[in-house]
């Protein structure tokens, strides 16, 4: 089904674990903060509603999208107790090929401190080609990419526990 047709944030087909026994850090870039004050709502409170302590959430914000990969690498780092971090931020497409170079270096980032860490990081990064899709996708009506991060950072958390 194409995105236009459905609500991305529709988890009724999967299970989702409890997060009672997960510490997980939230890393929201500031950049488009209409945004991602959005997606960070919408993970801040899927965790809390799967069970993840209050308590148990950290949460930063950074400048932009581009500083999330070094948050992660950093919370990892200082709270090695941790069981996942997951990264919020938001990227519209301009007229000059910044969008692209941002992207992909994010993605990559993210990545590289996951695998790095041996830890589940979480790419929550909206790259939309205007503002409207990031609403759209940031508890409009295709969901919020922030539940989704945070259910991704939960199934992740309970896989590297059980295997």
């Amino acid at each position: 089904m194409a995105t236009q047709l459905k609500n991305l944030s529709d988890f009724s087909h999967t299970t989702v674990p409890n997060g009672n026994p997960y510490k997980i850090a939230i890393a929201v870039a500031e950049w488009n903060a209409e945004i991602t004050g959005s997606l960070y709502n919408g993970a801040f409170q899927t965790l809390i509603k799967h069970g993840v302590a209050e308590n148990n959430i950290l949460s930063v914000a950074v400048a932009g999208s581009f500083e999330l990969t070094s948050a992660a690498d950093i919370l990892l780092k200082k709270h090695a107790d941790l069981d996942a971090v997951i990264c919020l931020g938001c990227v519209i497409q301009g007229d000059t090929k910044h969008f692209d170079f941002i992207c992909d270096a994010v993605a990559q980032g993210i990545t590289n401190v996951s695998i790095k860490h041996s830890k589940p990081v979480i790419f929550g990064v909206l790259t939309t080609n205007d503002q409207q899709q990031a609403i759209d996708r940031a508890g409009g009506k295709h969901g919020n990419k922030g539940d989704e991060a945070a259910i991704t950072a939960l199934k992740m958390a309970e896989l590297a526990a059980t295997i």
